[in-house]
């Protein structure tokens, strides 16, 4: 063996069931040793310590001699090939990338994705932007939603563009109030949206805040991890505005559910899952991947993707003949892109058709939109739905928080949708209530 690694089984590491763990021991040029958990135990007197290996006469309920002799040299092989590519690529500290990198599993195609990861060690190895900004996204990979993640390569895709844009590279140093002035700029208008069909220019405000969000939280996350120095980022203001969205009241949902699709049978699917989610409140992905296991006893049982809470939601019993009876043969599956589409469609055949005015901002200028209250139909008003109906109703609001996944009022109360006249109502009802006012 070329390199100063062997396998070891100590004595004086003995287990309550008396094995003892087997080892391979890395010692490097500095003479520190690493021990690298073969996850491989015996009784460690039949541990060969002069050929170093498992003996023959090993009990057959530890495993066969062996097959355990050949686990361990693939494992003494794929030790030798970690060592061989950080000396290849001068990482510095080879114990430690070793330490970080093997395990009895490891796929050694893996190796440059683990010598990227690696870098943060030592952050003196890559201070490139773009390395840091997609090592952040690895190390949020399983803790947060997959939308949350398109959301941070999105932000990436966007600081790419603008330093297309204005031709010169963009790196650590470069985050003071010019490149925010300069960045936000560039979004409002110049930025060329992707994956549209007529060229679009420019960004909403709510958008470009998003991106200017998850930035500073990004450079934040570096900050703390040392990786680089302390940045003032006072001046990054997240800029935002209500979003164009709405909500569809009680007796539109229920006469959507009612609706007479026999010339459009391609629309059912679309329209049953549509109104489940306005009685539920659950989002896109929760809704499109719900299973018959999640009822029991006539409650909803599911664990939301986006806030990895349980929440439980009594099924109405239009809700419940829709998941029982019409998605007997499983939850129809469609895109979302697909979903907002057919939604529409079903929503304009529904005779939702009062015209609907929303303003949003680009750059000092307002942009006003009217469309007819269909052609706002999303997979999103689902929730916004469930969640404006409740609040009409009287739900008190930190149990429609249960299900929402809101974590503040403040972020409740702007989600939620209703007129000045259903404000004026809500009022109206409380003071009645309380004996205030006398109804004539």
């Amino acid at each position: 063996m070329l390199l100063p690694i062997k396998p070891i089984c100590p004595k004086n590491k003995v287990r309550r069931d008396g094995t003892g763990l087997i080892f391979i021991q890395y010692c490097g040029a500095d003479n520190k040793k690493v021990l690298l958990n073969t996850e491989i135990a015996i009784p460690p007197k039949f541990w060969n310590r002069k050929f170093l290996r498992v003996m023959p006469d090993l009990p057959a309920r530890y495993g066969r001699a062996a097959d355990l002799g050949a686990r361990l040299a693939s494992l003494l092989r794929m030790v030798e090939d970690i060592i061989s590519y950080a000396v290849k690529e001068k990482i510095p500290d080879v114990g430690a990338f070793l330490k970080q990198t093997f395990r009895p599993d490891f796929d050694p195609s893996g190796l440059f994705e683990a010598a990227e990861l690696a870098a943060k060690t030592n952050p003196g190895i890559n201070l490139d932007i773009y390395f840091q900004i997609e090592h952040y996204i690895q190390c949020k990979t399983g803790k947060v939603s997959p939308a949350t993640i398109n959301v941070f390569k999105t932000m990436k895709e966007h600081v790419l563009a603008y330093e297309t844009y204005r031709e010169a590279p963009i790196t650590f140093d470069s985050f003071d109030y010019s490149f925010y002035e300069g960045f936000v700029d560039f979004l409002t208008y110049e930025y060329i949206q992707p994956r549209r069909k007529i060229p679009t220019k420019g960004l909403r405000l709510a958008s470009i805040g998003k991106t200017v969000k998850h930035l500073r939280l990004f450079l934040r996350d570096r900050m703390r991890r040392k990786i680089i120095p302390p940045i003032d980022l006072s001046d990054f203001k997240i800029l935002d505005e209500d979003a164009d969205a709405i909500y569809l009241t009680s007796a539109e949902i229920m006469h959507i559910y009612g609706l007479d699709l026999a010339d459009r049978p391609d629309l059912a699917p679309c329209r049953d899952l549509f109104v489940l989610g306005c009685l539920t409140g659950l989002r896109f992905s929760d809704f499109t991947s719900l299973k018959g296991s999640d009822i029991r006893k006539g409650m909803l049982h599911k664990k939301q993707e986006k806030s990895d809470h349980w929440v439980v939601v009594p099924l109405r019993k239009q809700a419940e003949e829709i998941f029982v009876e019409r998605f007997r043969e499983g939850v129809p599956v469609f895109s979302n892109v697909m979903f907002n589409r057919l939604i529409k469609e079903v929503a304009k055949l529904a005779g939702i058709v009062e015209p609907v005015r929303f303003t949003h901002k680009k750059g000092n200028k307002d942009i006003v939109t009217v469309r007819p209250k269909w052609g706002w139909v999303t997979s999103h008003t689902c929730r916004r739905s469930f969640c404006t109906n409740e609040f009409l109703a009287g739900t008190p609001v930190e149990l429609i928080m249960r299900i929402s996944g809101h974590k503040s009022l403040r972020d409740f109360y702007r989600y939620i949708r209703i007129t000045p006249e259903e404000a004026g109502q809500k009022i109206k009802a409380i003071w009645l209530e309380r004996g205030e006012i006398i109804d004539a």
